[in-house]
């Protein structure tokens, strides 16, 4: 197992290189001037060039790579530029927030997508079967953002059962029921494409089980539903294991929709107002640890499987 790790670890050191390399490039061509945005279009020339070399834009973009990322090595993702903080302080603030709201609304569609899956693998040619397929259809074709605004409408503005955004109350906020509260809106929003996949991935690895001759045998020894289904599920983790986490890398990098319509705090918002001011350490720090999280991720699900299915470490 730990040989298994290593090569994964191994053969993740050129991702995150090759990775590293496409953020910063992506960077350096979004539109725009990152110092004229800072001093504004009255600067003089000379500000301007010493601005410049302050932040190294004067050398060859090589160069300026191998530095950025061997200060990234080091932790050191420079200073924002439109706020007097460090990069990595701001990614790390806003980091936490969304993976918050990623494991809220990862843990909706890992029970949703267990549910429906089973009921449609148990009874694929029934009304449970049926419904439930059409459901998990509907999960991964709606579009987050319009979830997310048809909900505000629904239950923040008619109903006013729930707040519209935010992380807290500003005025009586704060303690654990107030952010639960919170989180409600944008942790099932995050969780409806997650789950319709969950669903349907797990649904046909089930099914798979249940049609293998182990399955017919206990039905043949006259065993319940509900023990040959136990059992099923077993032989189906691998395929949850694998689903479930790539589902969750995939919430960590694409709440941006979500966290900006409910005003969360995490990465996607933070990148979406660097982006908006063109704060070049801030996207490239931002969408760095992004990467790097799902790569990690990736990896963390493939030790999962091998826990599981011993044929995946041979």
């Amino acid at each position: 197992m730990i040989r298994f790790l290593v090569r994964r670890l191994v053969l993740a050191v050129p991702t995150v290189v090759g990775v590293s390399f496409v953020v910063f490039l992506t960077a350096k061509l979004v539109p725009g001037d990152p110092v004229a945005s800072l001093l504004g279009p009255l600067a003089t020339p000379q500000a301007r060039a010493e601005l410049v070399a302050h932040l190294g834009l004067d050398r060859p973009w090589p160069v300026q790579f191998v530095t950025w990322l061997g200060n990234a090595l080091r932790g050191d993702l420079g200073m924002a530029i439109h706020e007097p903080r460090a990069v990595a302080e701001i990614v790390a603030s806003s980091f936490g927030d969304t993976a918050l709201l990623a494991l809220a609304g990862g843990l909706i569609a890992l029970v949703g997508g267990v549910v429906l899956g089973v009921l449609g693998a148990m009874y694929p040619k029934r009304l449970p079967g049926r419904l439930t397929s059409g459901l998990s259809v509907v999960a991964m074709s709606a579009p987050q953002y319009s979830v997310a605004l048809l909900l505000v409408i629904v239950f923040a503005v008619h109903l006013r059962v729930l707040p519209a955004g935010g992380m807290t109350d500003p005025i009586d906020g704060g303690g654990l029921a107030d952010l639960l509260v919170h989180m409600v809106l944008p942790a099932v929003s995050v969780a409806l494409i997650p789950l319709g996949v969950i669903a349907r991935m797990f649904r046909s690895a089930l099914t798979e089980v249940l049609g293998s001759p182990f399955v017919e045998a206990m039905r043949a020894r006259g065993i319940g539903p509900v023990r040959i289904a136990r059992h099923a599920a077993h032989n189906a983790l691998p395929a949850l294991f694998t689903i479930t986490g790539l589902q969750l890398a995939y919430l960590i990098g694409g709440v941006v929709f979500v966290e900006t319509i409910f005003s969360w705090p995490g990465i996607g918002l933070t990148l979406y107002n660097a982006i908006s001011t063109r704060d070049l350490p801030l996207i490239q720090g931002g969408v760095l640890v992004v990467a790097v999280s799902f790569v990690l991720i990736n990896i963390l699900v493939d030790a999962a499987h091998a826990l599981v299915d011993p044929r995946v470490r041979r």
